[in-house]
């Protein structure tokens, strides 16, 4: 790709106004026009007060950073930590074309950005883009670009993408059942969508931790693994603290309630992450179907993750493939 050149990402953005295409971020459409920041393209428009709100608690503190001495090999070493990250990188094709929405400062955008996947990584905080965009050059990655959006009207185009990614956003919008009707619209049929959202179980522990943090001031919050692992890391540490502790907007899920989503929106369960079955084992392959589990069989599985998930905040995986 040459630095602020479209090329093959133009057919992978919209107009945020009327949904046309764009033509050198121009739309014919409409007439309304769009900037390149520094290689941030700019598509967002003005959004409701609590989306606002939201996208200020990040400008202020774009989470998660980089540390001074970065590269390519930390962020592929530090992402492959996680068995999730590397499950998803072995099921998508290495000519996909992926957006993640709400990628943040880009982290997951950049490590999936290998191959010949085309990457683009969509967020509402243009102080977390540009953090992304310097890594993406620091980084010498062609693959990938990121683009200012708003969930409510997207400036990207729908059908257009083979996997759709979107974890730890939609539980901090307005209406998380209405987001994600138009996250889903992004994957073109046959198409992956992969949704990460914290579990109304599986959270339990983190909000019994953030009423004491609240009582004390937030000057002793008990029982953190995260706060505790980042003791000498101050930076990091204030991020996980403000983002898991002192969000202005939350929301929290079940297993249930996001197949009643997968159903309205003809979205073909695949699996949960971790199982929602019992005595299930981690899959090898993530895009490979699981059949769903029994309704109390979920509840008891939900109930088993307060200890394998709670200890980071609940978070949980869904899986489905638009339906053709």
């Amino acid at each position: 790709m040459v630095e602020g050149a479209l090329g093959a990402f133009e057919g992978l953005i919209a107009c945020p106004a009327c949904g046309g295409a764009l033509k050198a971020l121009a739309c014919p459409a409409c007439a309304a026009t769009y900037a390149d920041d520094d290689g941030v393209l700019r598509l967002r428009a003005p959004a409701d007060a609590r989306t606002e709100t939201v996208r200020a608690f990040y400008e202020a503190a774009p989470f998660p950073g980089y540390p001074p001495r970065d590269s390519l090999a930390w962020l592929r070493a530090r992402a492959e930590r996680s068995a999730f990250a590397r499950l998803l990188d072995q099921a998508i094709p290495g000519d996909a074309r992926i957006v993640e929405v709400g990628c943040g400062t880009g982290q997951m955008s950049l490590y999936l950005a290998r191959a010949d996947r085309v990457v683009v990584g969509a967020d509402l905080t243009l102080a977390s883009l540009r953090l992304a965009e310097a890594a993406r050059r620091r980084f010498g990655l062609q693959g990938v670009r990121f683009v200012e959006s708003d969930l409510n009207r997207p400036g990207l185009r729908a059908g257009a993408f083979d996997v759709v990614y979107c974890s730890g956003v939609l539980h901090h919008t307005p209406d998380p059942r209405a987001a994600f009707a138009r996250v889903a619209r992004l994957a073109r049929p046959g198409g992956m969508i992969v949704i990460g959202l914290y579990n109304a179980v599986a959270r339990l522990p983190l909000r019994a931790r953030r009423l004491v943090a609240r009582a004390s001031g937030y000057r002793w919050i008990p029982f953190d693994p995260v706060l505790a692992d980042r003791a000498a890391e101050p930076a990091r540490r204030e991020a996980w603290l403000r983002d898991q502790y002192r969000h202005p907007e939350e929301h929290r899920h079940t297993v249930g309630e996001v197949l009643r989503w997968f159903r309205d929106e003809d979205v073909e369960f695949v699996r949960a992450y971790p199982s929602a079955q019992l005595r299930d084992e981690a899959p090898d392959d993530l895009f490979a179907a699981q059949p769903d589990a029994w309704p109390p069989e979920r509840w008891l599985a939900q109930l088993g993750w307060i200890g394998s998930l709670g200890h980071e905040g609940g978070l949980f995986i869904m899986v489905g493939r638009r339906s053709a």
